[in-house]
This record gives C-alpha cells, sequence and structure tokens, in this order.
C-alpha cells in the first residue's frame, strides 16, 4: 500500500505539469505542524513560481483546479503565498485502515520496487576485552537499521568486524602458551581438550588481557617471545594458531552474550573480522602502487586523496603500510570494502561507528574511488553517532576512571525495573516479575537511546528512561499493555475480536479522537521511510510515542466497551491496529520486547 504522502505528490505533481506546460515539477507535501491547516500541506508551488516567473498564489490556485485528490481529501485550500492545505476524508481514511487491517502481518507497508544487497558494518568488539558502553550505541543502531532494511524487503548481510588481529595477539597467545606450559606442538595437542574444555585460564579475559601488557611491557624475554608468536600466526603455524583460536572464541561467548540480553540479531556466522583479510593487505598495498596511487612518504606508503589537508595546509595521508611493514586498519578497511562489493555483490555498504571516525571513513571512501574499487552507483555511508554522556557531562565512566562495562550496566537496568515491578505488581509470579523486568530494564536502555538524535551525545539517566512517562520505553510497553487489557477485557464480555475485526467491511469514524487517531495510524509507513532515509531510529520512536498519546487521548473521549453497538467494532479496530504498530515498531524493528502485563 503506498504510502499517502506519496500519493499526493505524485497527483500534485502531474496538475502542476499540467498548469505549466513543463516536465520539471515536483511537490513537496508535508504533515501540516498546525490541525487548523489541514493534515498534509504542498508546498513545492513556490518554487515552480519562481522558475516560470508567475505569481505563487495565482499558480497554486490553477494548480489546484487541475488536481483530482476526491477519493483521498476534502477541496484542497490555497493559503499564503502559494500553500495548498489539504484534509483527509472519513471515507479514505476508513479505506486505508480496511486495507491494512487485511495486511496485518505488514501493516500495509509495501516492500521495495527494487531490493537491494546491502552491507552493514556494526558492532565490533575487541578480542580480550570486554564490551564497554561505548559499543552500545554501534550495536544497536546497527542492529535498527538492519531490522528496518530487511522489513522493507532488502537483502541485508551484517558483518561484525571484530578487532582479532593485530601486534597484541602475540603478547596473548605467548602469556597463553606460558600458562598451558606446551612447549611444542605434540605435548600442545596432548592437553588441547583439557583447556579447551575448561577456559579458567581465560574466565576474565580482560585481566588476562592487562597481565599479558604488563609483561610485555616489563620482561624482554617475554616480549621476545610474544614477536614470535606474532610472527608465526602471520605464517599460519598451527601451535600459535591454536591458542589464538582459544583466546578469540572465549572473547566471543562474552559478547555473544551480551547480544542475547540486548535482543540483537548478530550471530557467528555474521563474525568476519580483521584477520580474515591478512592475505589481502599486500595485495591492497600493491594494487594501489601499481595504479599510481601509493607513494612513499617519510619510509610509509601512502595515499594522498584529493581535498585533505592537514593544519598547515599540507596533503593529507592515508597511510596503508608503515615504515616497518606493519599494515594499519586503513588497509584491513580496504580489503575489507573491496570484499564487500566484489564477493557479497553489495549496492550498498552502511558503517556504524562513532563521530571520531568520520575523517577515516571520508578519506576510505575517496580512495577506494580513486582506485575504482567502488563505482557511483554504490553507495557508501558512515553513520555517526555521539556519545554516551555522565550527569557531569563527561563520557560515562565508573568511579574509578574505568569504561563501564556493558554486561554490568545492562543487569543493573534490569535489577532497577525489577524493583519497579515488585513495587507495582507484588502478585505476580517470580518467573512473571523476572520476564517483565528483562523486557523493560533492557528495552529502557536502548529505547533512551533511540530517542535521541544519533549525532548528539546525550546523558545516561536510569531514573529517566525507567519513568513511566514521556517518551521511555516503560510508557510505550505499557501503552501496548494496556490496549491488550482493553481486548482481554471485550473477550470476556463475549466478544470475539477476531471474527469481529475479520468480517469488518466498513466503518464509523465521525468523532474527532477517532479521525485523529486514524490519520496517525495509516502515517507509520511515513515513519518508517523517514527513519531508514537517514538511519534516524529517532524518528520512529517519536512517532510511536505520538501514536500512544492519540491513543489515550481517544480512548478517553471514545469509550471501547461500553460503546454503542454500531461504533464498537469501529474502535475495536482502532485498538487492535494501535497494539499492532507499538508492537511491530518496538519488537520488530527496534528490537525491543513488548509485555502484555505490566
Amino acid at each position: 500500500m503506498k504510502p499517502t504522502i506519496a500519493i499526493l505528490e505524485e497527483r500534485i505533481s502531474a496538475a502542476m505539469v499540467a498548469a505549466v506546460g513543463r516536465d520539471d515539477c515536483a511537490a513537496i507535501v508535508r504533515p501540516s505542524t498546525d490541525p487548523k491547516f489541514g493534515d498534509y500541506q504542498a508546498n513545492g508551488v513556490m518554487a515552480l513560481a519562481k522558475k516560470v516567473k508567475t505569481n505563487p498564489r495565482k499558480l497554486a490556485e490553477e494548480v489546484v483546479k487541475n488536481l483530482d485528490l476526491d477519493d483521498i481529501c476534502e477541496p484542497p485550500e490555497v493559503a499564503g503565498p502559494g500553500f495548498i492545505n489539504l484534509r483527509l476524508k472519513p471515507e479514505f481514511l476508513a479505506d486505508r485502515l480496511l486495507e491494512i487491517n487485511k495486511t496485518s502481518a505488514n501493516l500495509g507497508i509495501d516492500k521495495a520496487a527494487v531490493p537491494k544487497t546491502i552491507v552493514v558494518d556494526f558492532s565490533s568488539p575487541n578480542i580480550a576485552k570486554q564490551m564497554h558502553v561505548g559499543h552500545l550505541r554501534s550495536t544497536i543502531i546497527g542492529d535498527c537499521i538492519c531490522r528496518i532494511l530487511k522489513f522493507l524487503g532488502h537483502n541485508v548481510i551484517r558483518q561484525n568486524h571484530i578487532g582479532d588481529w593485530g601486534t597484541q595477539f602475540g603478547m596473548l597467545c605467548a602469556l597463553f602458551r606460558d600458562k598451558t606450559t606446551a612447549e611444542d606442538i605434540e605435548e600442545f595437542k596432548k592437553i588441547e581438550d583439557e583447556w579447551l574444555s575448561d577456559d579458567e585460564i581465560l574466565k576474565d579475559i580482560e585481566a588476562f588481557y592487562r597481565e599479558a601488557k604488563q609483561k610485555y611491557d616489563s620482561d624482554e624475554d617475554f616480549a621476545a617471545d610474544a614477536r614470535d608468536a606474532i610472527a608465526g600466526l602471520q605464517k599460519g603455524q598451527e601451535y600459535w594458531k591454536k591458542y589464538w583460536q582459544a583466546i578469540v572464541g572465549v572473547s566471543e561467548s562474552h559478547y555473544m552474550e551480551i547480544y542475547r540480553n540486548l535482543g540483537v540479531t548478530l550471530r557467528d556466522k555474521d563474525i568476519r573480522g580483521e584477520s580474515a583479510y591478512n592475505d589481502d593487505l599486500p595485495v591492497v598495498v600493491d594494487e594501489l602502487k601499481e595504479a599510481g596511487l601509493a607513494k612513499e612518504s617519510d619510509g610509509a606508503i601512502c595515499v594522498f586523496p584529493e581535498g585533505f589537508k592537514n593544519k598547515e595546509g599540507d596533503p593529507l595521508p592515508f597511510i596503508i603500510c608503515k615504515s616497518d611493514g606493519a599494515y594499519l586498519y586503513a588497509t584491513t578497511d580496504l580489503a575489507a570494502l573491496r570484499y564487500r562489493v566484489n564477493e557479497l555483490k553489495a549496492n550498498a555498504i552502511i558503517y556504524v561507528t562513532d563521530a571520531r571516525q568520520k575523517l577515516h571513513f571520508e578519506m576510505l571512501f575517496a580512495v577506494a574511488k580513486m582506485a575504482k574499487w567502488v563505482s557511483d552507483d554504490i553507495e557508501l555511508s558512515h553513520v555517526m553517532f555521539g556519545s554516551v554522556l555522565g550527569e557531569d557531562g563527561t563520557p560515562l565512566k565508573t568511579r574509578s576512571g574505568e569504561n563501564v562495562k556493558l554486561k554490568e550496566l545492562l543487569d543493573e537496568a534490569v535489577e532497577r525495573a525489577k524493583s519497579v515491578v515488585e513495587e507495582k505488581n507484588p502478585n505476580f509470579s517470580e518467573d512473571k516479575k523476572k520476564q517483565i523486568a528483562k523486557a523493560v530494564g533492557v528495552g529502557a536502555v536502548k529505547y533512551a537511546d533511540y530517542s535521541n538524535n544519533r549525532t548528539s551525545d546525550y546523558v545516561f539517566s536510569f531514573d529517566k528512561m525507567l519513568a513511566m512517562d514521556g517518551n521511555t520505553a516503560p510508557y510505550m510497553q505499557y501503552a501496548y499493555a494496556r490496549i491488550k487489557s482493553i481486548e482481554r477485557k471485550a473477550q470476556t464480555k463475549d466478544v470475539d475480536i477476531e471474527d469481529e475485526l475479520a468480517g469488518l467491511q466498513t466503518l464509523n469514524l465521525t468523532e474527532p479522537a477517532e479521525l485523529d487517531l486514524a490519520k496517525y495510524l495509516i502515517r507509520y509507513g511515513e515513519a518508517i521511510q523517514a527513519a531508514i532515509a537517514d538511519y534516524r531510529p529517532n524518528y520512529l520512536t517519536a512517532y510511536l510515542y505520538e501514536l500512544a498519546q492519540k491513543f489515550s487521548a481517544f480512548y478517553t473521549n471514545c469509550p471501547v466497551l461500553k460503546a454503542e453497538p454500531g461504533k464498537r467494532p469501529t474502535r475495536l479496530l482502532l485498538c487492535d491496529l494501535t497494539a499492532k504498530t507499538i508492537k511491530h515498531g518496538l519488537s520488530e524493528l527496534l528490537g525491543i520486547e513488548v509485555v502484555e502485563q505490566m
């Protein structure tokens, strides 16, 4: 079902063409900011009037004469210097709601006309370090983008580009070897099954990393072993590779648990870390050199993409190989980009990282285009986000100054939510309290992040995000539970909701609150398109919050269970579609659980 706004733009554009006799006419239709001006407002006429050098109001009147909207709107009104105000007919609203009711699986929203293969690079934790609050935004914003794109019919390929390669793995493997005391490959094989089934050595992976780093910095013999280990890894020696695989595997179990708790759709199959591109790095450098794009500068191999300067005004280098022969993130990212275009056949690649990497990705995209590894029809996007701040306005840290561990933050959110559930509903079973606490606690953290403009920093506050009023997950979850309660009460009154709604052929929309809610329900597709157009989940949360408020006004003014028989089916449908829309937005697109009782 085509969004209402798209239908209006098509028809108004056609009327503009008829009015001026030229094809370069594009209507710009937006929802009205004030209901007294109608439901939608078209304002593309003024720009067209400037092009054809005519009075914009007279042109708007001429456009209205050529406009055929009788099946959708009341007679259009020209306002001000050339705005066209549009008010939807109740009959049109009724038809749209009945159509949505028939296609409740997708809520009447059409799939993309031309599906694309879209690669989304997000989360990207580092091995041997626990995920902290700094990983939250990339992980959940990236997941939301994937969910929306998949819902719209695109082929979405998730890529978890984990940091699983580099010189630090030499020291990690060397320390692991010391702790397992396996001096050679044969001895290693004897104990392999034993330590693979008992990960006590790596139980605290971050403490293990700190120990390895301290030993590397203070013990030259150990540092030499670490260098041997990284050389062995780079040569693919089985002995060192087994230690590396165990370290990666233990780290993976840590962050996969976080993904499960967050309700994030990343799986093992989506992992493709830096190590996957190790063999391609010299090829990347050689190809850029052969193309005349890479050259030596102070011993390093660099590309100088046009338009990038340092503070002194000199060309800024994109370093792809250091003077000691080591490769960098830039080299790995170029190799990954080539793989995604050549092997995954991506039509678009989206990178979800913090704003501090803005320059890196601008240069990465520029170099890839210079090398002709990316054609003009492949879209490259860097979806940036701000920081999560503490109440002092600085990046959120523990009292000791360390990054807040993501697991600990989520655990605390669930505990706080459980205390609220205990207070509000002490008679619920323990299992039910735990289920609601997890849904509300984790949902509160995610929703608070989504509801902020992703490019802005925001202050983390458990009190605000767990509040039962305002634009929060608990408020939205309660709005859904409230509607389900109404439906349960209807069932006890011998009303078979499914039968009553399935047989609906006409609706009776007359009350202002009914019309207001109906108009907002049919705009769900517009909200989804707005959210994905610039990868901003806050457009979706804003829609859902406004929908919940419209429903509250409707329920206050329009009795449902006590409605007269001619009104009850229409109002039950409005309840049902509101519940389905909130559930779909929260569960399917934002990955936030809903509960039927709170």
